[in-house]
């Protein structure tokens, strides 16, 4: 599905030129989407952290997203990752002001990774809508009470606070990949029987009270971004058309300042949104046991592999911008300046970058110098398991980039 642009309508953007989130007007339409960098030791920024975004916002990128910063210690994925907390804060501080210097913006993203919660490293059963096993943790999750949706919901609103404090620009709330509000969207992971469970409109209501908690919180002194799933990928899951009724209430509501739409499920089937080679190796090798003999057995079932195609993910996005007019980030398969200037043809603000940046940090800014520069990376999908040792391209040094240098992490920057 393509909407082609109309004759008598004004000229689509410039991908390269300003746009304006909320109150942020960024230098250019390209954002480096958000991916787990694997670089925060206990909980706290570090200098490679640090150089990391630095040499996106180089690089030439408008926008780049810190990932994942959690909103409370029992939301984390790994027991490194930062979550809001006065130690991370200075740290948190200082890594603005250095990507400020170099004329980018800065985004937040924060949420809860509910299921997707490392259970053993948090000393805490994984949060969850309905009671299930998690295989990471080798236990049971814990069903959400009231006043666990409450605590978390005003912890995203700290989360956001803190952002402010911290210099951010934006905030991103994750509300996919079946973390802990995708997975309240989740009909298959969802099985409630009271306010929160049955209905679309019930299963959104956690979400939008989290979206309305971090509008409250911040009003418009920074942008507010929803990452919100298309498809989770998985048979009796979420999907498209009940995104676009999510998508027209948070319209709605009020609560955000732009729309990414996002695919697949960190819990159930992570491929899905990367689309591309499936790693199998690689990930078994930086699980410990029995989490890696697990994946040895039956990771070809757990990681599938999609055939990949530049915009992979535009069609099904398309279906949210004809339903909103909130401002859309298009993210998947965003390569070159041709994919670029597509979405601006197809009404899309700005566009999210993440694998085609890991391979060259730079490449936005050679994108400007020559619109025909291609993007070298080859959706090998090897980058993935690295977010545990600190995520990169494993087909350029571990250490150097065109734009910057990071390897383990190194040294705390407050």
């Amino acid at each position: 599905m393509s909407t082609p642009h109309p004759p008598d309508a004004p000229p689509p953007p410039d991908v390269l030129s300003p746009g304006r989130i909320g109150p942020v007007t960024l230098r250019n339409r390209v954002i480096k989407a958000a991916t787990y960098e694997g670089l925060s030791h206990h909980g706290r920024v570090t200098e490679d952290l640090l150089r990391f975004h630095v040499a996106y916002a180089r690089g030439g990128v408008g926008m780049t997203t810190v990932a994942y910063l959690a909103v409370s210690r029992d939301g984390r994925t790994d027991r490194h990752q930062i979550h809001w907390s006065d130690a991370a804060l200075p740290g948190l501080r200082r890594l603005t002001d250095a990507v400020h210097a170099e004329g980018a913006a800065v985004s937040a993203q924060i949420g809860h990774a509910g299921p997707v919660a490392d259970a053993r490293a948090n000393a805490a059963p994984a949060l969850s809508p309905s009671r299930r096993f998690d295989p990471r943790g080798l236990g049971l999750t814990r069903p959400a009470s009231a006043a666990d949706l409450h605590r978390v919901t005003q912890a995203h609103a700290e989360a956001a606070r803190r952002a402010v404090g911290a210099g951010f620009d934006a905030v991103e709330v994750h509300l996919g990949h079946n973390y802990l509000a995708s997975a309240f969207l989740s009909p298959k992971l969802n099985r409630r029987k009271d306010a929160y469970g049955g209905s679309l409109e019930n299963r959104a209501r956690f979400p939008r009270e989290v979206m309305r908690a971090v509008r409250d919180a911040v009003g418009g002194r920074i942008a507010v971004i929803a990452k919100l799933t298309l498809d989770d990928g998985v048979p009796g899951g979420f999907g498209t058309d009940e995104a676009v009724q999510v998508a027209r209430w948070l319209e709605q509501d009020g609560t955000v300042d732009a729309l990414e739409m996002t695919a697949g499920s960190s819990l159930l089937n992570p491929m899905y949104l990367f689309k591309g080679d499936a790693p199998h190796a690689e990930f078994a090798e930086v699980f410990p046991q029995p989490v890696r003999l697990g994946l040895k057995l039956v990771g070809r079932r757990f990681l599938r592999s999609y055939p990949y195609r530049d915009a992979y993910l535009l069609e099904d996005a398309l279906r949210i911008r004809e339903a909103v007019r909130l401002p859309m980030i298009l993210l998947g398969g965003v390569t070159d300046r041709t994919v670029m200037d597509r979405a601006m043809r197809e009404g899309f603000a700005f566009v999210a970058m993440a694998r085609a940046l890991l391979r060259e940090p730079d490449l936005v800014r050679r994108i400007a110098a020559d619109a025909a520069t291609p993007s070298l990376c080859i959706h090998c999908n090897k980058c993935m398991p690295t977010n545990f040792t600190g995520t990169r391209c494993v087909l350029i040094s571990p250490t150097t980039s065109r734009s910057g240098t990071w390897g383990t992490p190194e040294g705390y920057v407050d």
